[in-house]
């Protein structure tokens, strides 16, 4: 019984897991690596055709967005996720999809005229809607049977809408342990989803997040009242607030708190402001947001749906197209600009920064995490000039943050989550998903509380029935340093992935005729000794 760190060890991003039990894996979370955490994604540490099942805590693409990539490499077993995770997964898997070709055409155009060999998507659309069909759709608090030794239960993480930790229940050579990975714990008294709920009961071992391990949010009644104040000022001097906003999760947040400003009638100068939400993804998740969330709201969301409608309210607008977009910059009028990426990595919200950081009147409003290396980060550490599609942009614009606003759980918050453990302290507590300083530095604080902390590092694995580390994993200094492995040819990819396949192939067939097996060996013996040269 092991466990093994394949992602968000010292890193914020890339969340991967794997737990061993009864000759079986099982991943938790399998996402893609951003900003300064991005490494290769392409490269997979395991054998995806090996994999048994995958458990998904929750949508955001730090934590789903390689799925595609383990079926396009021979993943077939179940993913398990709550129901609304799978809603959102159906759209936030394939938007990922689409950007993964795009991205990949547009390397293409470049490369052509530069002579380069070209490259592929991480994976297609195809890919994404493969996936898709894997889901397997939970509860809270529903228990499920993985196998005959391994049973899973989600609980309420109140960080996204559907979001959970995630309970297991191994069980190898009649020994039982109890492990919960927390996902990404949510902030208390967030608007629309619950507060993240304790575990019940004891755990042998838990995996927490520590994104905010470090720090406090800010005073959450100033939340409303402090984006009303910036939104009054810029609009009354005639320029946009552009907010990067990830389109899951922060932009409905965004909009229940813009309906309450405008009903409040919190802005003044123009208190007839308009508001775009300028992203294809943001519309459909906010269509979601809209639909049956039965067991998964808070109070006053409940109160509010059953006014009317959480989010609509006069002046809201939901660009459909591209040239939508375009003439948001081109029309001469002033208004609040909600657009993906929320680090400014990617999407349309680069395109409203290309046209208005340079502007003095405008205000960039950054509302959530900016992860080390990102656009987003640069802004708000003050950098006077970015490039953005091939153009230099002076700074110009008002850059802020309103503190506090944030979907993950403080110190504070973190620290009462682990109260639930503490009548019958874990084994051992692991923690993961933080800046590499902000892991070791909140594992300190859970050893001063009494609890056996470390934050494991990279490739780490766990003896779990013994209690002890299997092998240490790759310290931050020593992965950084290491050259990223090429990617190579298309061809060579190709075979890269055939190769994987196979291996599913030859388990898949565990079990089959002595004489079926001994010639299936026969053709793979025949195909190494002739390119094993």
């Amino acid at each position: 019984m092991k466990l093994t760190f394949f992602g968000a060890a010292r890193a914020v991003t890339g969340s991967c897991h794997c737990v061993e039990c009864g000759g079986r894996k099982y991943l938790i979370d399998c996402g893609l690596q951003q900003g300064r955490d991005e490494k290769d994604n392409s490269v997979l540490d395991f054998n995806p055709g090996m994999v048994d099942a995958v458990i998904v805590t929750h949508a955001h693409i730090d934590h789903s967005g390689r799925l595609p990539l383990l079926v396009k490499r021979g993943f077939r077993g179940p993913i398990y996720c709550t129901r609304l995770t799978a809603r959102l997964l159906g759209i936030m898997l394939l938007d990922s999809a689409h950007i993964q070709e795009s991205d990949a055409n547009w390397e293409n155009q470049k490369g052509k005229r530069a002579g380069k060999e070209p490259v592929e998507p991480l994976y297609t659309i195809q890919d994404a809607q493969a996936t898709l069909e894997l889901l397997v759709p939970a509860e809270y608090g529903e228990r499920v049977s993985i196998h005959d030794d391994v049973a899973l239960e989600f609980v309420d993480a109140g960080h996204l809408l559907g979001s959970a930790e995630a309970q297991l229940w191994l069980t190898e050579g009649g020994v039982t342990r109890k492990i919960v990975f927390s996902g990404d714990l949510g902030n208390t008294d967030q608007p629309i989803i619950r507060d993240p709920q304790p575990v019940d009961g004891s755990a042998d071992f838990v995996v927490t997040e520590s994104t905010y391990g470090d720090r406090l949010h800010g005073k959450m009644a100033s939340y409303k009242e402090e984006l009303a104040q910036i939104i009054d000022e810029t609009l009354g001097q005639g320029g946009n607030v552009i907010i990067p906003a990830f389109a899951v999760g922060r932009t409905q947040e965004l909009l229940y708190f813009l309906r309450e400003i405008k009903e409040e009638g919190l802005v003044t100068s123009r208190p007839d402001f308009e508001v775009v939400v300028d992203s294809p993804l943001a519309r459909e998740a906010t269509e979601i947001f809209s639909g049956d969330l039965t067991g998964y709201l808070d109070e006053d969301a409940i109160a509010a749906v059953q006014k009317g409608n959480l989010f609509r309210f006069p002046g809201l607008v939901l660009t459909e197209t591209v040239e939508d977009s375009k003439a948001l910059n081109t029309d001469g009028k002033c208004r609040v600009i909600l657009s993906a990426s929320g680090m400014c990595d990617a999407g349309r919200i680069r395109h409203h920064l290309k046209h208005n950081l340079w502007r003095r009147e405008c205000t960039v409003v950054f509302v959530g995490y900016q992860a080390e290396g990102s656009l987003g980060r640069r802004l708000l550490e003050g950098v006077k000039t970015v490039k953005l599609f091939g153009e230099e942009i002076y700074v110009q614009a008002r850059i802020t943050r309103v503190e506090g606003l944030s979907s993950h759980a403080d110190q504070k918050g973190l620290l009462q989550w682990m109260e639930c453990f503490r009548a019958q302290r874990p084994r051992q507590v692991f923690v993961v998903h933080g800046d590499k300083d902000v892991t070791v530095a909140y594992a300190d604080i859970l050893k001063e509380q009494g609890f056996a902390a470390h934050a494991p590092d990279y490739e780490e694995v766990y003896d779990l029935l013994a209690d002890r580390m299997l092998a240490p994993g790759i310290p931050p200094a020593i992965k950084e340093s290491q050259p990223t492995s090429p990617a190579g040819s298309p061809a060579y990819r190709r075979l890269e992935e055939a190769g994987q396949q196979l291996l599913a192939v030859i388990r898949h067939n565990k079990g089959g005729a002595n004489k079926d097996l001994g010639k299936f060996a026969d053709q793979i013996r025949a195909l190494i000794q002739k390119w094993d040269r």
